[in-house]
């Protein structure tokens, strides 16, 4: 399918939603909606926190889900949308239910041999030395979430408990093993693994503010790897992507320790689509702009 044909296309746009994610699901759909709107579709945009939003959706040829976290990104509305016979954007149900689970999308990888930080479910009952005794400095973080929301940085046991006690709105969380060293993102699209990003930030780490609010983060494309290393990262993101069944598009993020060796964080199923997201960043170095990016995440979804 070529982009002329989304001309007329009756396509939906699921946006906002009510996770702690909703502001940049906001953004990030609007942006999508303009880009379909630029490409001639016939969109309609749905708010998912509004009553009875799912109404107009029958009709629609396309669903573009840009719902980032709960409710949108972990399988829940891909399991409607299947329901309802509706062709929708990115990866299916247990794809993206898999890969919203930390815990157990990092037992897979570990069951696969891929390479992922030791981490540690916390529990009301956890013993807070014991964890940081396993793990040595570490990162809390939601065990299903993203944009760095509910993530704190402790290096000792009472670190660790009062940072499990201030993001238990989050939801449950883990502690995961700290690696000192930069920050790489690959995007997928379709068959093609986009060039590497290497995010850099004067933040104690990549977090919230650094992701979407500040103007002085760093985004190093090409990235500073050789291109056997790059070769590397692009092959481990592409066996992480299709460990998970994911499809169609996604962005998986690594860091590097200081003995060059590459762990993986997480993959995003819905990546941000903001001004300063880095999906459309790698697709701008391969070439596509934001729109043809839209236009391609639609076409390879009809088409699968």
């Amino acid at each position: 399918m070529n982009l002329a044909q989304l001309v007329d296309l009756p396509v939906a746009v699921l946006l906002g939603g009510t996770s702690p994610e909703r502001e940049v699901s906001l953004q990030s759909g609007a942006a999508v909606a303009a880009a379909l709107d630029a490409l001639g579709a016939r969109v309609t945009r749905l708010d998912t926190a509004e009553p009875d939003w799912w109404q107009p959706l029958l009709g629609n040829e396309l669903v573009f889900v840009v719902l980032h976290g709960a409710g949108g990104e972990d399988g829940t509305v891909q399991g409607m949308l299947e329901t309802l016979g509706l062709p929708y954007t990115g990866s299916g149900v247990l794809a993206s239910a898999l890969a919203m689970d930390k815990p157990r999308c990092k037992q897979l990888w570990r069951g696969l041999g891929l390479p992922t930080q030791a981490f540690v479910v916390l529990q009301s009952d956890s013993d807070w030395a014991a964890v940081m005794d396993e793990l040595g400095a570490a990162f809390v973080k939601p065990a299903s979430g993203g944009s760095s929301i509910g993530t704190r940085g402790v290096e000792t046991a009472a670190e660790l408990e009062a940072a499990w006690r201030e993001c238990q709105q989050y939801g449950p969380l883990i502690a995961e093993r700290l690696v000192r060293g930069p920050e790489y993102t690959v995007a997928v699209l379709g068959d093609e693994v986009l060039p590497a990003i290497r995010v850099e930030t004067d933040n104690a780490f990549y977090d919230y503010e650094a992701k979407y609010q500040s103007d002085s983060t760093r985004y190093l494309c090409p990235c500073g790897l050789t291109a056997d290393e790059e070769a590397e990262l692009a092959a481990l993101a592409r066996a992480a992507f299709d460990s998970l069944d994911c499809s169609v598009w996604g962005r998986v993020d690594f860091m590097r320790d200081s003995d060059g060796r590459f762990y993986l964080l997480e993959v995003n199923t819905v990546p941000g689509m903001t001004s300063h997201s880095l999906v459309p960043m790698a697709a701008a170095a391969r070439g596509l702009d934001f729109e043809q990016l839209v236009g391609r995440i639609a076409c390879l979804s009809l088409e699968a």
